[in-house]
């Protein structure tokens, strides 16, 4: 690893517009990487910086995330009461900055990245949901690269059983979710939302570009 490759706490707590305390909890909690003492790795806390903007904007709860998901995929959200629906849906229309949405969006999943042999990255995708790339214009991923869907209760194991290892920089990322496995495969079928979403967070500069315009696009077609 070079030195570019990690930054300090002092760096680390500018890029994130953080105090050095929250930077340490973050650390402690798996959400970035701490390399060694006063030292992280600058790949995570870009990754953790992309998904979490400095917006002044409430997350929603993860089932109502997916609610939101589901109805701006123009699918309905059963799950959902029918008070808590129309507020959702009130909500969509007032929202033009895919930021603002990526945020109220953030909890439907737990980001993991692991780094996994190729045997693994082929048996995760045919566990895993995986959203469909293409629908934003792009290929889907190379063979030796995985990014998708999974349930939560099923992280463990399929850690364990596959001998995947943490890496911020790793080829395989799991994003772990309390929610129905099957509504979220249904969602990703759908529409190009859940693709989008994830991309939003992507530390290419050209894939997030083409994800924030899809949800723009998105967004004004909603209201």
């Amino acid at each position: 690893m070079s030195s570019a490759d990690y930054i300090d706490l002092a760096e680390t707590s500018e890029r994130l517009g953080v105090s050095v305390q929250h930077v340490r909890r973050l650390a402690m909690s798996g959400e970035i990487t701490k390399v060694a003492r006063g030292l992280f790795d600058a790949h995570s806390v870009d990754a953790y910086r992309l998904s979490h903007p400095l917006v002044r904007t409430r997350a929603w709860a993860e089932h109502t995330a997916w609610g939101a998901i589901a109805i701006l995929s123009g699918s309905d959200a059963p799950w959902l009461g029918t008070t808590q629906a129309a507020r959702v849906r009130s909500t969509l229309r007032e929202l033009t900055d895919p930021a603002h949405l990526a945020v109220r969006l953030r909890e439907r999943a737990r980001v993991h990245r692991l780094d996994a042999h190729h045997a693994a990255v082929s048996r995760l995708k045919n566990v895993l949901v995986v959203p469909d790339l293409s629908a934003l214009g792009l290929a889907a991923a190379s063979d030796g690269d995985v990014d998708g869907y999974l349930h939560r209760s099923d992280l463990a194991a399929t850690i364990r059983a596959l001998g995947l290892l943490p890496d911020p920089r790793g080829n395989a990322t799991i994003r772990a979710t309390g929610f129905d496995l099957a509504a979220v495969a249904d969602i990703a079928e759908r529409s190009p939302v859940l693709a989008a979403l994830d991309a939003t967070a992507s530390v290419d500069p050209r894939l997030r570009g083409l994800a924030e315009r899809a949800l723009t696009d998105l967004l004004g077609a909603f209201q």
